[in-house]
């Protein structure tokens, strides 16, 4: 049931919210979206010209854009960030500014134009490792790099302004995976797919390692769960939201499997197994969430992969081992917004 009329998702042009926007469109919500577009844009041509999508193309550290775009809003989606270690580390300080300094303002000026409900992205990252079987939203946040630092800190601020009036949700997400047309193909199940599928080959650094994931179409019905459901049963809360947490070496089969099946050219595709240092082991537990909200994804690995592999044969997603456009690290080495000022 909606619950508000005009949604403003920042970094809706990204990986996530390029699915999440149209999702909001279709149940008949306003949707603003503030992003850079440095991935590209045109992602929704259905929704072209429509009085139902705005589209502002701006800097999240710009006060007077952050102004302009929470205007008339009663909610906020805020999914925008330099989002995986890599990027982020290639400039700490843009990391920083857009991860962490401008987060606060964007609250303050969310909460004084009337938003009524803000749902941040955080990441299932902030524990770092653990050795706990499966690690629940009251596990001691470790986080191991700057990323997770700030996500961490960014949980902290938003639980300072949670309301009567001002309801704050947190989300703490597994890797994600699967097509949207903003493809990301530098997360695990979507590199280990796209490798299958052109390369006729999987490598695997270890392969005892668990990963925990999340189908794209889960994770976006989810944010519209969120939204929805009633103030009191979500005012304050954290939740992880992952898929089952499987071994990098079960992904692989899963990926071969499928692509094997849809793919008769890669009835031979081998996976390789090479000794890695890099043990680390993540493993969240999505109890709490379902136990509170009814809500348990609804689509596997598989039905990521094959996702993929359809988008693949269809060439919706070209030049993909070689268009930096798919792979974050390389955008932000070619942007002149990762830079480092002199």
């Amino acid at each position: 049931m909606r619950k508000f009329q005009e949604i403003l998702v920042t970094g809706g042009a990204g990986y996530v919210g390029a699915r999440l926007v149209p999702k909001l469109l279709k149940r008949g919500y306003k949707v603003r979206v503030l992003d850079l577009y440095l991935f590209g844009e045109g992602f929704w041509p259905e929704w072209d010209g429509s009085a139902k999508l705005t589209e502002i193309k701006g800097d999240l550290r710009d006060t007077e854009t952050v102004r302009r775009a929470v205007q008339r809003c009663d909610a906020v989606i805020h999914l925008a960030c330099i989002s995986n270690d890599p990027s982020f580390e290639l400039n700490p300080d843009l990391g920083r500014s857009i991860n962490y300094d401008a987060f606060r303002p964007l609250v303050t000026m969310s909460r004084d134009a009337g938003v009524k409900r803000f749902i941040y992205a955080s990441s299932s990252s902030v524990y770092g490792i653990s050795d706990r079987p499966n690690v629940t939203e009251d596990h001691p946040l470790k986080p191991l790099t700057d990323y997770s630092k700030y996500k961490a800190l960014c949980e902290e601020i938003l639980a300072e302004y949670e309301s009567p009036d001002f309801t704050t949700v947190v989300l703490r997400p597994a890797t994600v995976c699967g097509y949207s047309p903003r493809q990301r193909l530098d997360l695990t199940v979507n590199i280990l797919t796209n490798h299958a599928v052109h390369n006729g080959k999987i490598k695997v650094f270890g392969g005892e390692q668990l990963r925990p994931n999340i189908h794209i179409e889960d994770l976006t019905d989810l944010y519209v769960q969120l939204l929805e459901l009633p103030a009191e049963k979500v005012a304050g809360k954290t939740y992880n939201a992952g898929y089952e947490n499987q071994k990098v070496k079960d992904i692989a089969m899963a990926v071969s499997s499928v692509v094997r099946a849809m793919i008769p050219e890669r009835s031979d595709l081998a996976i390789e197994t090479t000794p890695t240092d890099d043990n680390r082991s993540y493993h969240i537990s999505s109890a709490k969430i379902k136990g509170e909200l009814g809500f348990a994804p609804k689509r596997t690995i598989e039905d990521a992969v094959k996702d993929l592999v359809a988008a693949f044969q269809a060439g919706k997603i070209p030049n993909a081992m070689t268009d930096s456009r798919y792979f974050n690290i390389k955008t932000m080495q070619e942007s002149v917004l990762a830079q480092p000022q002199s």
